[in-house]
């Protein structure tokens, strides 16, 4: 029966990740923006430190990822509950490694985009696709999650790389990384670039983005921000971030109840 669907039904009833709209880059760059004034808030107001913030922030991502993998299908809460979660060890990741252990953000920024690279390599060997349309499998979602958490690490180290070891400053980084994703989607919907490379580009370049737009909305304006703190910028996108993914839970609920009355009217093969 699963063989004979449409492509769209399937992906709506079996797909364990989002459909990939408006909506979702809104919540991947609230997320990105979340994770990067979190990570500041328990390490710097809370007065946690590096090591125990990134200690406590792993181990709730390991428990949102088991419950991820424990269900069935995309599942809005609990699915944007690791990406927020993701994002805030994805930076942990490359704070950590600048922080403590002295390495270069250019550094950071090869080693990522390296690590990145065999991800998509290796799952590519094994599964004949990249595509995130068709997360079928918690194989496959083991190899999203794992490029998701390099994006993350790669974003945090370009983007501090260039906000702040390049010097250009917070303003000037959210102008630039919203650029560069405009640019990938004049490519991909004005000259059909590819569809794959143009989503993880895409989200890739959000994480600076989210990055730059936290730290110009939280940080002082003595160092370039707008002087909003930590706080209240996590409160409000994690209060935006709540109410779309509800939006999101809702509206695929009615999707797979039109999918399944689909999938009904479809003869079975003989």
């Amino acid at each position: 029966m699963t063989n004979t669907l449409p492509d769209h039904v399937r992906t709506i009833l079996f797909n364990r990740v989002p459909e990939i709209t408006f909506a979702f880059w809104v919540i991947k760059i609230l997320s990105t923006t979340s994770g990067e004034t979190a990570a500041d808030y328990l390490n710097s107001t809370l007065g946690l430190g590096l090591t125990i913030t990134s200690w406590v922030m792993t181990a709730l991502l390991v428990t949102a990822l088991v419950a991820q993998f424990a269900t069935k299908r995309y599942t809005s809460g609990v699915y944007w509950t690791v990406v927020v979660l993701i994002s805030i060890v994805g930076t942990l990741l490359t704070d950590n490694l600048t922080d403590v252990f002295g390495v270069p953000l250019w550094l950071s920024t090869v080693a990522f985009s390296v690590l990145l690279a065999v991800t998509f390599g290796i799952w590519f060997a094994r599964e004949r696709t990249l595509s995130i349309h068709t997360i079928f499998t918690r194989r496959r979602e083991a190899f999203y999650w794992i490029a998701i958490l390099f994006t993350f690490a790669l974003g945090t180290a370009a983007g501090d790389l260039i906000t702040e070891g390049f010097g250009l400053g917070y303003l000037v980084g959210t102008i630039l990384f919203a650029s560069l994703i405009g640019i990938i989607a004049i490519a991909r919907f004005a000259f059909q670039i590819n569809v794959v490379f143009c989503f993880w580009a895409g989200y890739i370049l959000t994480r600076p983005l989210g990055a730059s737009m936290g730290d110009l909305l939280s940080q002082a304006p003595a160092d370039g921000g707008l002087g909003l703190g930590t706080t209240v910028t996590s409160i409000l996108f994690l209060g935006i971030i709540i109410g779309i993914a509800t939006y999101l839970g809702i509206k695929v609920g009615r999707q797979r109840r039109d999918a399944v009355t689909q999938s009904e009217l479809i003869p079975v093969a003989a």
